[in-house]
């Protein structure tokens, strides 16, 4: 039963209490499997990550970034879809010492070389620190004093949603929130 049909959420949703709360909905993207593993939001230590959107012709235009990684992370991930790959490629930068933003964004920037067209709303937090982005699909922020709230589309009856321009790396804690243009591949 996808999650906006279930009677349940309503009481769910207002009982959890957190500092940061990842909900992702992926309805059924042509030529991806389903099950748990295949959904958002994914795990590693302490990032967890999202992607809305889509990445054309997977698997195949990835083959080239999928050789990037080593052979034990490809044989780790959750399943075998664009999401889980994505976010691997973004681990692997991060090892490397990359900062959390740089991966995001070079991520960003060679997955649309490799899949010109990709939908890449990507989201990685550790719980204190947001990462997110919006490349040819929508998104929208809602601040407020004490949080900000990322979403693809405006939800509830709040007022005062700001839609994010294209091609921009949002970074956000509680507080903070700062708004940054990403170049095309090079």
């Amino acid at each position: 039963m996808p999650i906006w049909a279930d009677p349940n959420l309503p009481e769910l949703a207002g009982s959890i209490r957190s500092g940061a709360v990842v909900a992702a909905v992926r309805n059924g993207t042509t030529g991806m499997p389903y099950g748990e593993g295949a959904v958002a939001p994914f795990r590693s230590g302490e990032w967890l990550f999202s992607h809305n959107g889509r990445v054309p012709g997977w698997p195949d235009s990835m083959v080239k970034l999928a050789e990037q990684l080593p052979t034990a992370d490809l044989l780790g991930l959750d399943a075998s879809v664009d999401s889980a790959l994505v976010f691997a490629l973004i681990r692997h930068r991060m090892a490397g010492h990359t900062d959390p933003e740089d991966a995001v964004v070079s991520v960003v920037q060679d997955v649309e070389a490799a899949a010109p067209g990709s939908r890449l709303n990507l989201l990685l937090t550790n719980g204190t620190h947001l990462i997110a982005t919006t490349w040819t699909h929508s998104l929208h922020v809602h601040r407020t004093d004490k949080s900000i709230t990322v979403a693809s589309e405006p939800f509830g009856a709040e007022t005062g949603w700001t839609e994010v321009p294209d091609r921009t790396l949002l970074v956000a804690t509680a507080t903070t929130l700062q708004l940054t243009p990403m170049e095309g591949p090079a």
